[in-house]
């Protein structure tokens, strides 16, 4: 299920950090400190890759998916 706002504003800090995912690869890691980072996880000549596409709130949802269209970036 894709990721609203709402979903991400409400995303509460826990012990671990976990990840709240949108699809195609992108995610939303929450760090225990309350810190929330944009993810991109992909493959390349069968290597898994991870791109940083930004930090929430300073990068919005859409941003993170417009820049996640292109990881090249």
């Amino acid at each position: 299920m894709a990721l609203t706002d709402a979903k991400i504003r409400a995303a509460k800090p826990t012990d671990k950090a976990y990840k709240l995912t949108d699809g195609a690869g992108m995610f939303l890691l929450v760090h225990p400190n309350g810190s929330r980072y944009w993810r991109l996880r992909y493959r390349i000549l069968g290597k898994e890759k991870t791109l940083a596409l930004g930090v929430y709130p300073e990068v919005s949802l859409s941003e993170a998916r417009t820049n996640g269209m292109r990881p090249e970036n």
